[in-house]
């Protein structure tokens, strides 16, 4: 699966009052880099609509100064709609602070569900067939 990488310095302005990484913060880069991911694939960002958040869980808090990488990829691809998987690391560290899925629609003008035209293509490694199974399970 192709992947779009997107990294984020945490600054002041991006803290809670604990000090750390603002949840809502986060989701909103989390939803910023999976749309990139599925603008970059259609190359239609204005018929990319979001229509679910799934299972965005935080593991570990992010301070002042971290790098928050997103890496996303599509995991899941219908007629209309496709899935987007990403997850979050910090700094150099390969371990996930955070993961999920979203689902997009692809839609006309007028709002209605149109072809996207994504061809998913084959899984490359162990990673890529754990996300695909995840998939499944998505409502």
């Amino acid at each position: 699966m192709n992947t779009v990488k997107v990294s984020r310095l945490v600054k002041s302005e991006d803290l809670n009052h604990h000090g750390t990484l603002f949840a809502g913060r986060v989701a909103e880069w989390f939803v910023e880099a999976c749309f990139i991911c599925g603008a970059k694939h259609t190359e239609k960002p204005e018929n990319i609509v979001c229509i679910n958040i799934h299972g965005l869980t935080f593991t570990e808090p992010a301070n002042k100064g971290d790098i928050i990488n997103l890496e996303t990829k599509i995991a899941k691809v219908g007629r209309t709609s496709f899935v987007v998987y990403g997850k979050i690391t910090k700094n150099n560290s390969d371990k996930i602070l955070s993961d999920g899925f979203i689902t997009f629609v692809f839609v006309d003008e007028n709002g209605k569900a149109i072809p996207h035209n994504i061809k998913l293509a084959e899984p490359i490694d162990d990673e890529d067939i754990k996300i695909r199974t995840r998939t499944e399970n998505l409502r």
